[in-house]
């Protein structure tokens, strides 16, 4: 077969449109396969980006050299940075965004990429081919072996058409064998209004792959007309509003307000009385949900206590006249959402414009993919987005980005882009999802981060730029600012340890939580704060005021580094280690963890199984060696 392309992208969503961004602007030859070249980038649930967890990912996103941030700032209408109350760890970055006004700016970005073709069609079935494999050493005979592998070759389309290529990035989100659900209504489909990808989940059964089913949901959307605004509450954005790209000097366009309405004991009692006809409760639906996200039904059956609960009414564009119903996603049948939404002050004569549902999709867990999120089955075959069992655009579209830059890998013959627990929240979900596959939905948040006061939201482009630059991700402009902008840091840091006052230095007064930098630049004429950006004086503080929390955190993280550089060889053989729990034996070689850090994180490991594993590869390594 001639290679038509190096990388085919499948699936139009946010993982979809970070990859086929990132591998085309890497130089590679791009297909981006959707079956709606107009529905890319298309916000299929909450017209908002960021958030808890989420909004630190995106920066990082942005930080590599991705799209999501820039389109966000692009497209957002309101924007907040949550938290502000507690410290800049958990400063997250939210924005609501104009759904139609987003998807216009992602498309509008990949069109102008180079080296990157859109093509409409369903990706029907998966090519490959059977190749031999590098030769291996089996650890415990050192006998040289030669495996067969099978690798991707190409996509066989719905009309016929064969595309070729060298790799390919599955991002196929809710589309896999999708079935949505409103009471007892069962229609076919990835999303309102478009179809379901069949034929892929019989393509991937015959490779080898195992399937499993998840659920997720989506609230009612009511007409804006129709809502009664004096019963609610404004929730008005930041002022002025801090943007997500590191590359966007101010959010210029205008802000809307959001609004905050409340359940009530008479909406629980709809929703108790109707519980027999919700298909997660009539047994319809027999897959799990996003624990973090729940059904109204789910929040008012586990949280029987709760008297009421917020409802988030969110504007989904400027000239948009449907409103986003924030916290009550259903799949109650449509009289049941009637009742409900009336039930609710300020909505009693609201007209729902498009009814909630749940939608139950095929994904493939991930014991069958790599930290590189290549899968095992088929050499060349990446996954990403919720085909890997996560939720959320930012989820999807930080796997998305690290698909393309380890692919991009994978042809050119470099070392592939793992990222550590301790650089970002994209390595985080990365470990978690391969090493403790998920049984219901994942969804990211600043609790799952050991590191986050070195993660923060702030400091994405000091940790991550450097690595998007190396990949061939980071252009010359965005550069050149990173390193002005290091450089400003740098030279204010040095003016805070030589200027004294008092007897201390300017570092030492502002570890005091009173001290703020501005208090002492009115007190000090030499420290100009005008000669300094924010973004340069916010990173400053932060350091110095944490210092003493960060050094602490800094000696966990080499503790934590040291078991990561203890790597696993490929193909290690769990087998040939009789003392070895034949659990830990299977774990392991399901899992094929890179490093003795990572085994140690599989669910169900013991502190015994990784002594064991040591010795084993002390002894591996002096062979070797040998």
């Amino acid at each position: 077969m001639n290679n038509d392309y190096d990388i085919i992208v499948i699936g139009g969503g946010h993982a979809g449109a970070e990859a086929a961004w990132a591998a085309a602007r890497m130089g590679c030859r791009t297909a981006l396969v959707t079956m709606q070249i107009e529905a890319i980038g298309r916000m299929s649930c909450n017209p908002a980006i960021g958030g808890l967890g989420k909004g630190q990912m995106v920066r990082e996103i942005d930080a590599l050299g991705g799209l999501m941030a820039l389109a966000t700032d692009e497209g957002g209408i309101q924007f907040r940075m949550l938290n502000r109350s507690k410290g800049p760890a958990v400063w997250a970055p939210r924005a609501q965004a104009d759904r139609a006004l987003y998807a216009a700016t992602v498309q509008r970005m990949l069109r102008e990429t180079d080296h990157l073709d859109l093509i409409e069609a369903t990706a029907e079935e998966l090519l490959v081919e059977e190749s031999t494999a590098l030769p291996t050493r089996n650890a415990s005979e050192g006998q040289e072996l030669t495996e067969r592998k099978t690798r991707i070759v190409g996509v066989r389309l719905h009309d016929g058409r064969v595309i070729c290529c060298r790799a390919a990035i599955l991002t196929t989100g809710t589309f896999l064998r999708g079935l949505m659900h409103c009471g007892e209504e069962k229609i076919v489909g990835g999303r309102i209004g478009e179809p379901a990808a069949v034929n892929l989940s019989a393509s991937l059964d015959k490779l080898g792959f195992t399937l499993a089913r998840l659920k997720t949901g989506t609230p009612p959307r009511v007409h804006r007309d129709s809502v009664d605004f004096t019963h609610l509450q404004p929730q008005a954005g930041d002022n002025p509003p801090v943007p997500f790209s590191f590359m966007t000097p101010r959010i210029t366009q205008r802000q809307v307000e959001c609004w905050i309405a409340h359940t009530n004991e008479h909406t629980h009692d709809i929703i108790r009385g109707n519980l027999a006809r919700a298909p997660m409760y009539s047994g319809q639906i027999k897959s799990r949900g996003p624990r973090y996200c729940p059904s109204i039904e789910d929040k008012v059956v586990r949280f029987a206590d709760k008297q009421s609960h917020q409802v988030f009414l969110e504007p989904e564009g400027y000239d948009d006249s449907w409103m986003y119903c924030n916290g009550i996603p259903t799949s109650l049948p449509r009289d049941v959402q009637d009742a409900l939404v009336h039930s609710i002050p300020g909505l009693e004569k609201a007209e729902i414009v498009q009814y909630g549902y749940a939608i139950e999709y095929d994904w493939v867990p991930t014991d069958q993919i790599s930290s590189t999120l290549e899968s095992k089955p088929v050499a060349g075959l990446y996954l990403a987005g919720q085909i890997n069992g996560t939720s959320g655009y930012e989820e999807a579209a930080a796997q998305g980005l690290l698909a393309a830059i380890n692919a991009v890998a994978r042809l050119k013959g470099t070392e592939p882009v793992v990222l550590g627990r301790d650089q970002s929240y994209i390595g985080v979900m990365i470990d978690d999802i391969v090493t403790r596959p998920p049984d219901e939905p994942y969804r990211m948040f600043t609790s799952r981060a050991e590191y986050r006061l070195h993660l923060r939201s702030d400091n994405a482009d000091a940790r991550l730029t450097p690595i998007g630059r190396r990949v061939g991700l980071v252009d010359d402009q965005r550069w050149g600012q990173f390193q002005q902008k290091q450089a400003a840091i740098a030279e204010l840091r040095a003016l805070l340890r030589e200027t004294h006052l008092e007897g201390r230095s300017l570092q030492e007064w502002l570890r005091r939580p009173e001290v703020r930098l501005r208090d002492l630049a009115s007190q000090i004429p030499a420290l100009n704060m005008a000669l300094y950006a924010t973004a340069v004086s916010d990173a400053v503080e932060i350091d110095a005021r944490y210092a003493g929390y960060l050094e602490r955190e800094q000696r966990v993280i080499q503790r934590y580094r040291q078991m990561e550089t203890k790597l696993i060889p490929a193909g290690f053989d769990y087998a040939a280690m009789p003392e070895l729990r034949r659990e830990a034996r299977e774990k392991f070689a399901r899992v094929q963890p890179r490093s003795v850090g990572q085994a140690a994180r599989i669910s169900g490991i013991s502190p015994a199984d990784i002594a064991t594993l040591s010795i084993y590869l002390a002894r591996h390594h002096r062979e070797s060696a040998g």
